[in-house]
């Protein structure tokens, strides 16, 4: 039987050791780390993310700011937002809800988060801290997945890893960490994307395959050695009657036909997703403490 890589229990044991670390703070007469969030417009799946995050927040004992702008706010307006929080001592870890309305440049919101407030892990210079191995915050997604590794204790030195996809905020910052000189790393990377030849047979040769394209169930059985660690980042909506909320949920992987064959592999849902707010939360600690830009 393949080991199940159970994200939802891993996300729970790292919200208890932030939490208890939150308690030493506050004994010590510490700073309650702070993490604020921008949501522009009224998006659905936006709302839910943010409530989320801030529920999180409130389990662990952060303290937490929800900004909330009109969708017709303009670029300048929320720039100038940015800039309040990047400057407000109290808080420690920013966030801007993505998407963004359209007439907003996303590249002018990310670069003007400070970077010792992104918790995010998307300006530039996190991205180059990241990619040059100095202490950085990574991305939630990436940062999880590493995390769920370590966590089950896969061996990653030597491997073969196939990332596909090559999103900056999954796949792109995957292939940096797992060829890096470290644990989960040191292993050789090939990243494959939508233009790659030989895909399936490419898949085929992969110890680790990290698989973060947006495509419902697109690998199946025969992409998969016998044996592989198959990390599914996907998740997607599809209408199921049968179910009482009128939709399941399904990965980038084929689940039912790849476990068999796989080592260990990852739910969807209740694997890669999980771990993001509890890596957002982490980072929000790390940045309270001062423990990445000093």
């Amino acid at each position: 039987m393949p080991t199940i890589i159970d994200g939802k229990k891993t996300s729970a044991e790292i919200k208890e050791e932030i939490k208890a670390r939150v308690l030493e703070i506050k004994a010590e007469g510490g700073k309650t780390p702070h993490l604020a969030a921008i949501l522009v417009g009224n998006d659905g799946a936006s709302q839910t993310y943010v409530g989320a995050k801030v529920k999180a927040c409130e389990y662990v004992g952060f303290e937490s700011t929800l900004v909330r702008l009109e969708e017709t706010i303009s670029e300048e307006e929320l720039l100038k937002t940015v800039e309040e929080i990047n400057e407000n001592p109290d808080i420690d870890g920013l966030i801007v809800q993505l998407p963004l309305p359209k007439h907003i440049s996303v590249e002018k919101v990310t670069n003007k988060i400070k970077p010792e407030k992104d918790v995010d892990g998307f300006t530039p210079s996190n991205v180059g801290r990241m990619a040059l191995n100095w202490p950085a915050y990574v991305a939630a997604t990436p940062y999880g997945i590493v995390e769920l590794l370590k966590r089950y204790e896969i061996e990653t030195s030597g491997k073969h890893c196939v990332v596909i996809g090559r999103s900056h905020i999954v796949g792109s910052p995957m292939s940096i960490l797992m060829a890096r000189n470290g644990y989960p790393g040191n292993a050789t990377v090939t990243l494959t994307h939508s233009r790659t030849q030989n895909l399936p047979e490419i898949a085929r040769s992969a110890d680790i395959l990290i698989v973060a394209l947006g495509k419902a169930e697109f690998v199946t059985a025969d992409m998969v050695k016998p044996g592989a660690v198959v990390i599914d980042v996907g998740i997607h909506r599809v209408p199921d009657s049968s179910k009482k909320s009128g939709f399941k949920l399904l990965g980038d992987v084929k689940f039912d036909e790849v476990e068999p064959i796989a080592s260990a592999i990852t739910p969807v849902p209740g694997g890669v997703g999980p771990m993001t707010i509890a890596s957002l939360l982490y980072n929000t600690l790390l940045s309270a403490e001062k423990k990445v830009y000093g």
